[in-house]
């Protein structure tokens, strides 16, 4: 017969070591993904995508202006729609301040139209069905069948530069500290 204590025990090592495990390999794969990230001063990587129309969208469409290019996970879901409705909820100041918003994920055109039309979202949500952009960008978790982008978002300036990376998003302030960031970079750009 096998002891109670002894056998605790051993669970509760096999419970550790399984949890420090399993930490170790997200640290691992954070870390890995990590190196990816365009940074700030580099050129943005070039993408052209379906909007939820069908309109073709491609970084070069908008030089000449800011761009606020942001990857969320999945269409209608709590975090994402709540990023979203700010963003278009603070749309009008964005653009007095010369920037364009354009939300990306790995769902498709039909996905992101019915997101769009239940959400009145104004600006284009681009579908990155392969993730092909979300992994220029460092931004796609790619678990083999299943892709999903990260909710990273680049501000890229008039001249197709990254200007700041968010990789820690708090959805319900994350419009108001990008315009917060506008004003600042803008008026820097005036001196």
């Amino acid at each position: 017969m096998v002891d109670a204590p002894m056998l605790w025990k051993l669970i509760m090592r096999v419970a550790i070591l399984t949890a420090l495990a399993t930490a170790g390999f997200f640290l691992w794969w954070g870390m890995a993904n990590a190196a990816d990230i365009p940074k700030a001063g580099q050129p943005a990587p070039v993408f052209s995508l379906p909007d939820q129309t069908g309109k073709s969208r491609a970084l070069t469409d908008y030089a000449g202006q800011w761009m606020v290019l942001y990857f969320y996970p999945k269409d209608d879901t709590p975090g994402c729609t709540r990023e979203a409705c700010n963003f278009r909820d603070d749309l009008h100041q964005l653009e007095k301040l010369g920037a364009m918003v354009i939300g990306v994920s790995v769902d498709d055109t039909d996905s992101h139209a019915k997101f769009a039309q239940k959400y009145h979202l104004p600006f284009p949500l681009l579908a990155d069905k392969g993730g092909k952009v979300a992994d220029r960008y460092g931004a796609l978790t790619d678990l083999g069948l299943i892709k999903i982008a990260k909710r990273y978002t680049f501000l890229i300036d008039p001249a197709g530069r990254i200007a700041k990376v968010y990789l820690s998003i708090d959805t319900s302030r994350h419009s108001r500290e990008i315009i917060d960031d506008l004003k600042r970079l803008t008026a820097e750009n005036r001196l």
